[in-house]
This record gives structure tokens, sequence and C-alpha cells, in this order.
């Protein structure tokens, strides 16, 4: 059988000129300059772009139809092991038990209550009837009013972020005045359940603004309004219920404006002004305000406390002091006690203090794990709440006695169709960087897998924002474990898996940190036997979607396929077009080419889509979704046709837009995992060169 053409996009050659430098764009006629118009309603999409992705997205499907009974096993397997109609752990609060369920075969949950105690189930939000008939429906935050008798829920029914915020009366079930629209998908109720604070998000989709409004409905009031582009918004309350907080922050820099709950229309009072650099959180406790910062060189953060009505940064005290490797990664506050996160070397711990200062932390043996603290709904308790796994280890939900120090299993994942942990095997190895830095590397595999190179190996990487990578417990990866892969996820540089250095070391100056880290993961990889050159699936989304692109261009022989979700690949000109909804926030994290000459020159360097150049390139499927507004779809759209003019040798360069979702791609638990069975039966076929047969 023939293998069919790919589309041939058409080139419209586009010259730009910045900062004294001249590049060319042969795609630029595929994002739709009507494009925010597309993330609200994408069937305002012009019709040659839709043409052309509809076609690219036919050619997807014809070259992988070979694995179409595959990809329905997979999905099938993954499936197999949701307990459909699970449920979550109660959380505790005042006269109710708050939690979410499913109903057998439902997509969206049921949100609900009960008196504690016991007694009759009080549906607050049926997720499923109300996504009935929409191609998406994805909630954001839901929660009730502190006096419990208002429900709030934000709701994306496209997939672009633009949510909608609605009120229930839950005496009556009547929703109360009229919906918020163009909301951020964020929002608190006052500690007096008064009143509603929410973010609107702009025309460019940026968080910009901060309203209040009487809950039960009623005018809206502009509480604060943020003029730097760069920055994103956020909205809560202290622990203790002292106060509604505003956050404004970026990746480098925070300011925290403070209103007292006790004058929930007052104006708001910033905390400490913001400074380039300086990151802080704060929550009351009791009598006093903690702070968590990486003030005054504390890289990997301190916590410091205060005393004052408004925490300015004179009034700090340090308390628990900075210790470089040891990142404080978060806490929470309690009547009691309060618990902090920590990770050391990729592995998580949790440290109770008390009020008298006495410490003690909760320990765990396995030589990878991820540990995250869920906390809880009250502040009067002496409960917290944590979930923990392993890559072989199911999550476990433990309710955690700070003061008696016992530990009360509440709940474990249930794999339905059968999960025996002694099969596996998880283990931690250290690639070693081409400046000398140890790279973690965590792998699961069968037991009984031959370290000879002669297994598969899926190696998947992130490597910015801070955001690290737990080695948890996954249902889809076992899909591929099973048939005797090696999946292996690598703490590269960018992240935070060994503390804020370790991302402070691959952003900006020092991005390609993060490319030459992954880069070495695989060498150690191929030099241990657990994998071999060409063997090797690479895996990444969104910022590892850059990550993707660019080990692609510098190492192409390494990879047997390159899987890029959602990738952000066509940085130099995403990070040119201040239009976009993150370019200014984006700023920190790469730098401005467009006021920076050497900002432009380094990012340049390593843009996948700048960087493609003749020369053989291995299987590649790029991901996308047409009402994303984080990563356009013009990225990965652009980047595949650049690829495929610049293929100098024979393997299939494929695409696959998701016409009805955004960045998160399918809105549903089953849904999304037809997704991941599309890209693992990807990799397989790739990997065993079904596209040579095909």
């Amino acid at each position: 059988m023939s293998l069919p053409a790919p589309p041939k996009a058409p080139k419209d050659p586009r010259r730009i000129e910045q900062l004294g430098r001249v590049r060319t764009d042969d795609y630029a006629w595929m994002k739709d300059d009507n494009w925010q118009q597309v993330l609200r309603d994408p069937k305002a999409l012009r019709a040659d772009v839709r043409e052309h992705l509809e076609a690219e997205n036919a050619y997807t499907k014809a070259m992988l139809a070979s694995t179409e009974a595959l990809q329905a096993q997979l999905f099938a397997e993954m499936r197999g092991r949701i307990k459909e109609d699970d449920s979550s752990v109660p959380a505790s609060d005042g006269p109710f038990e708050y939690y979410a369920r499913y109903e057998l075969g439902a997509e969206h949950p049921v949100h609900a209550r009960k008196p504690r105690g016991g007694g009759e189930e009080q549906v607050l939000l049926d997720e499923q009837a109300e996504a009935k008939g929409k191609a998406y429906y994805q909630v954001g935050a839901a929660s009730h009013s502190p006096d419990h008798a208002l429900y709030g829920w934000a709701v994306d029914e496209q997939g672009s972020e633009y949510f909608q915020i609605r009120v229930k009366d839950l005496a009556t079930g009547e929703v109360l005045g009229q919906p918020i629209d163009s909301a951020y998908g964020d929002f608190a109720f006052s500690p007096d359940s008064a009143w509603l604070f929410w973010i609107w998000r702009d025309e460019n989709a940026r968080p910009s603004k901060v309203f209040r409004r009487p809950a039960r409905g009623g005018e809206d009031v502009l509480v604060y309004e943020e003029q730097d582009e760069g920055m994103f918004l956020g909205v809560g309350t202290a622990s203790d219920d002292h106060a509604i907080l505003i956050h404004v922050g970026n990746q480098e820099t925070t300011e925290i404006l403070v209103i007292p709950a006790a004058d929930p229309t007052a104006a708001p009072t910033i905390a400490e002004p913001r400074q380039v650099g300086v990151k802080y959180s704060l929550d009351h406790w009791t009598d006093r305000w903690v702070i968590r910062t990486n003030a005054d060189g504390a890289v990997d953060f301190k916590l410091c406390v205060s005393e004052a009505a408004v925490p300015a940064k004179a009034t700090w005290r340090d308390w628990i002091a900075h210790h470089p490797g040891r990142y404080i990664t978060g806490f929470a506050a309690y009547a009691g006690h309060l618990v902090r996160a920590e990770r050391v070397d990729a592995l998580d711990r949790l440290v109770v203090t008390a009020r008298d200062g006495s410490e003690h932390e909760v320990a765990f043996d396995e030589e990878a794990y991820a540990l995250n603290l869920e906390g809880g709904l009250e502040y009067e308790t002496t409960l917290t709440r944590f979930v923990y796994q392993s890559p072989t280890t199911p999550r476990q939900w433990f309710d955690y006695d700070m003061a008696s120090r016992e530990r009360t299993l509440r709940k474990t994942q249930e794999v339905p169709s059968g999960h025996d942990p002694a099969r596996y095997v998880a283990r931690r190895l250290y690639a070693t960087a081409p400046d000398g830095e140890q790279v973690p590397v965590t792998v699961l595999m069968l037991k009984d897998t031959p370290l000879d190179g002669s297994a598969p190996v899926l190696l998947y990487g992130y490597g910015s924002y801070g955001h690290a990578m737990e080695p948890s417990f996954s249902i889809r990866n076992l899909s591929l474990v099973d048939r005797g892969w090696i999946w292996a996820t690598a703490h590269i540089r960018g992240g935070s898996d060994k503390g804020w250095g370790w991302f402070l070391d691959g952003r900006r100056e020092k991005k390609t940190n993060t490319f030459t880290d992954f880069i070495a993961c695989a060498e150690h990889l191929i030099a241990q036997g657990y994998g071999a050159k060409g063997r090797i699936a690479a895996y990444g989304g969104s910022a590892g979607g850059m990550l993707m692109g660019a080990i692609a261009n510098m190492r192409p022989d390494l990879w047997g396929a390159i899987i890029a979700a959602v990738p952000f690949v066509d940085v130099l000109n995403t990070m040119s077009d201040t239009t976009l909804p993150l370019t200014p926030p984006e700023w920190p994290e790469w730098g401005n080419p467009i006021e920076d000459a050497e900002a432009y020159d380094r990012i340049a360097g390593y843009s996948p889509y700048d960087q493609v150049r003749d020369q053989p390139y291995p299987p590649v499927l790029a991901t996308g979704g047409l009402s994303d507004p984080r990563v356009t779809y013009w990225e990965p759209a652009k980047w595949v046709a650049k690829l495929r003019e610049h293929q100098a040798g024979g393997a299939p360069i494929l695409l696959k837009i998701n016409m009805e979702a955004g960045h998160g791609g399918a809105s549903g638990r089953f849904d999304f995992l037809k997704e991941i069975a599309l890209d693992y039966a990807f990799a397989i076929w790739a990997i065993e060169e079904g596209w040579k047969q095909a």
C-alpha cells in the first residue's frame, strides 16, 4: 500500500525586520488575524486555514489507520484502570462534608455534600448534566461560600479559558443574578459570604482587573487594575479568614495586596511593593503573617514572620532559614500547626511545626515518590491531608494528625483491571550534563526488562517555569510499560526538581541547559543499557514541546519518534507579538526580543521553528487545540510545514489539531485518554517503523 501524500502548505514569504535583524516567515499566513474571535468561537476561523488544518488531520488519520485497533486497545486498557464510579475523599467543613463523585461511564463529576456524620446527599453541581450536548465543558474553580448557603463555579465551554462564573442559592437551587462573563477561572467568596471577588480577562485573554460584586448578584465594582501586561492575577483568602488576598506576579516577581476581612469593601493595601526578582507568598496564622520568600538571596526560599497589620518587608523576621538545596515549595496554616512542603534532590517531604516551635518530619522510604500536601477546608483542626504515590504505587490519601502524628489511610486509588506493584521496578538514575551537573532520571519498567538496549524507551521532559516532574503513579504509562517499554522522566533544569536554583539554571540566558540535559539523559540511558540510539521516543508538551523541537534540531539521530503536544515552537515570533496572551508575562522566562538584541539572538539560536534545517528528522507527531490561548494552533501547524519542507529523510511528519478544544485537550476524563492513546500508538508505530510498511 502506498503512503498518502502529505498536505503541501503554500508559502507566502513575509519579511520581518527587528532590531536591525531580518527574518523571513513563509508560513505566517496560518495565523488568523481574527484569532481573538476564533478563541471565543472556533467557527470564525478563516476558510483557507480551516481547510489546511482539516487536510492535516485527514493525512494523520490516513497515516495512522493501521494503528486504530491499537489505539482502541490502549484506550480500553487505560479506561479499565479508572474506577468509573470513583469519588474523592470527603473534606469536612463545619456542618458538612464536601466531595466530588462520578457516575458510571460519566465524563464529568457531580459536586455534592452531606451532613457531617451522615445524612442525605445534596447535589451542588452536576457537571455531566451541564455538559450534555456540548463539545467542550471544563469547570475551573468551584467552591461553597463560608456560610454554606451559596455555591459558585467557573466554566469554560470552548477551551479558550474565558470562563463564565455562576452562583447558586443552595436552599432554592436558583442561579442568582447575571452570570459573570469573560472571567478568569478563579474567584473567592469573602469570609463573611457577602461578596464575590473575580478576575476579568481582556480581549487579548489576559487577566487584568479584579472586581467585587454582591455574592447574590448585583453591580460589579472595580477593586484593582493591573497596568503591567506581564503580570498574572489571583484572588483568595487567608487560612484563618483574616483577609482577602490579591496575588500579582509572574515567574520571578510578586506583589500581594491585602483587604481586611472585617472591611471587605475597603481599598486593597500593598503588603510589599514588587521588586524584580523577589517572590513572596503569605498567609495569616492567627496572630502573625507567615511569608515564604526568596528575598535576600534565599534562592531556595525561606519562611519569615510578621506581626504587623500590613506585612511590609521591613517587618519580616527570618523564621525558617534558607538552606541551599532545600527548596521550600509551600506551606499550609492551621490554628495549632503549620505544615511546610520541601523538596531535596527531587524528593518531597513534609515538616510539621507546632505553635511552640517544635518540629517533626513526615517520612517515606521509596527510592522515588511524589508527595502532595492537599490540606483541608478547616482551620481549627489538628488534621491535614496529603497524597502519596510513586511510579509503582497508586495514589494513597492520608489524614495526618499533626498533634498525635497518627496517619489514617482514607483511600487508595483503585485500579479495577488490576495492578501488582511487585511486577514493576522504579529507579533513580543520574546523568552527567555537559557542565558536570547530575541530572536525575526516574525510570519505570517491568522487573524482568532486559538492560541490553533492546527495550524501547519513552523519555518524557518539560523543563520550564520551575515546574517539577514528580515521580507519580500513572494509569496511562503502564500501557507502554506492560508492552516491555521503559518509561523515563528527565528531571532537567528549568524545572525545580533540585530546587529553585535548578530552575534558574534553565531559563533565559541558560535555557539551552534544558535541552542539553535532556540529551544527556538519553545518552546515559543508552550507555547503561536502558535504551538504544534510534529506539527512544521523546515526549513533551507545551514548553516541553519546545524542548521536543530543540532536541529534534540538535540531535535528530537519537530519537525513533518525537511527540510534541501543544508545542511552543515558534518562540521568536510569539515573543515578538505583544497582542498574544502570554507574551509580556513570558519575557522574564525567555527574554524580550523586541527591545533586547542579545535576547533576540539567543532565542533565534534555539527557537525550534527558526532552527529547522535540511537534515533527516525522525517521525514527528505534533498536536494542538484550535481555541488554545497559550500555545496557539498556528505554532505546531507552521512547524510541521517547515519540518516537511526540510525533511532530508523519509520519516513522516504528522499534525493533529483538535478543532473543538484548547490547551488541555479534550475536557472529559475518557475523551482525554483517546488523545493519549493516539500519542502512544504513534510512538509504538514509529519505533517499530510501521510507517515503512504502510
